[in-house]
């Protein structure tokens, strides 16, 4: 499930607060993932997800620009062959082919997609 929070890009998200929302949230979702896009407008757009321990966003196709923060536990990044470890603190750009994403703990990354 996705959320939608407006925000007019003249306010501060607490992102560790937002997180730990999203982690408490997590037991009611039984595909053990849920979403908060935070952060929308012409141009970009940034969500927070939600993942449980063992829980995969299975492959899809790479949006044209993208950053994947980890704000929350350890997740792996999945292109082809290639896989990227990634911890609270990481961000990498979210490679320009299909991927997955595999949390290796519960883990709240934040997506940021420019939208053109």
């Amino acid at each position: 499930m996705t959320r939608t929070t407006p925000h007019d890009g003249s306010e501060v998200i607490p992102l560790d607060e937002a997180a730990d929302t999203l982690l408490a949230d997590l037991p009611n979702h039984p595909a053990g993932r849920t979403a908060n896009t935070i952060l929308t407008g012409t141009v970009l757009r940034a969500t927070l997800i939600a993942l449980a321990e063992g829980t995969e966003l299975a492959e899809h196709d790479s949006p044209a620009a993208a950053t994947l923060q980890v704000v929350r536990g350890r997740v792996a990044l999945h292109s082809g062959e290639r896989e990227w470890r990634l911890s609270a603190g990481q961000v990498m750009p979210v490679p320009p082919t299909r991927h997955s994403v595999h949390a290796a703990t519960d883990a709240v990354v934040l997506l940021t997609v420019a939208l053109h």
